[in-house]
């Protein structure tokens, strides 16, 4: 009986240490492959300018795009080296799930949801919810909001946000950005809640809008996001994130994709992350 239970454990933890090393090994060709593939996959939005979107040229744009661009150079020497998988909002997560990219960078809020179906890196940014309105009925408070119709993006913090904390209020969600602005710019909800970084640049290529709540609900932070269990490329970014922080590299994005949008009215410390450290 001894002996047979001898043979039970050492062939339980044979396989247990197999499966362990397999798990291993397949987290580092993951990293592998990339290199192997000659191009990294990453998921960013094509309508949420300045942090991402498509150029009158067809060219992906913005400070997401800025960082990409650099991952592609330090992991495969040669920042051309990246393919651009334009995403939706709610899309975020699938696509990391479905193995369509390897990052997703489209200005992604961490969430004890989100986190735990994916594997977020280091922060790059800090975020707090906005909310615009037209001028000569801005909204300043979420009281008055109370019996009437908000737009948001569906699976946003701010979708989120509104749904957990005021269910009074009527959500009319839709998927892309540029549907969200337009239904705002036509009068469908009285107002638009979304990250208070796009609303500044937003309200400031579109006169006659304010936003009106400029902070709201917690200070969220922004970070790339991998597939659940990818420790290895999870640790290349995380590292990645470290050394770029050395070299003030955020606060040159900030200033080549950002400022030219926000100008002085906005301070880049309320945003930029620098080496992943708040």
């Amino acid at each position: 009986m001894r002996k047979l239970l001898f043979s039970f454990l050492a062939t339980f933890a044979a396989v247990f240490l197999t499966g362990q090393a397999n798990l291993q090994a397949a987290e580092a060709d993951a990293l592998a492959k990339i290199k192997e593939r000659g191009y990294v996959r990453v998921g960013v939005f094509s309508d949420k300018p300045p942090f991402g979107y498509v150029d009158k040229e067809g060219k992906n744009q913005g400070y997401d795009i800025y960082f990409a661009k650099r991952i592609a150079k330090d992991l495969l020497g040669d920042e051309s080296k990246v393919k651009f998988e334009l995403v939706e909002a709610a899309g975020r997560v699938e696509v990391l799930v479905a193995d369509k990219v390897d990052i997703t960078l489209a200005n992604f809020t961490k969430t004890p949801e989100r986190a735990r179906v994916v594997d977020f890196a280091l922060p790059y940014m800090k975020v707090s919810l906005g909310v615009v309105s037209p001028d000569g009925a801005v909204i300043k408070s979420v009281d008055e909001l109370k019996g009437k119709k908000l737009i948001v993006n569906k699976g946003t913090t701010a979708d989120a946000y509104f749904t957990k904390n005021h269910p009074d209020i009527e959500l009319i969600k839709y998927d892309q950005n540029t549907e969200t602005f337009a239904a705002l710019v036509d009068k469908r909800g009285v107002a638009l809640a979304h990250d208070n970084a796009l609303l500044f640049a937003w309200a400031k290529e579109n006169p006659g809008f304010t936003v009106g709540i400029e902070a709201l609900g917690e200070v969220d932070v922004i970070a790339p996001a991998v597939k659940k269990g990818n420790k290895a490329l999870l640790e290349w970014l995380n590292n990645e994130i470290t050394e770029l922080g050395k070299e003030n590299f955020f606060h040159k994005n900030y200033d080549a994709t950002l400022k030219p949008i926000y100008g002085d009215s906005v301070n880049p410390e309320s945003l930029v992350v620098e080496g992943g450290k708040l």
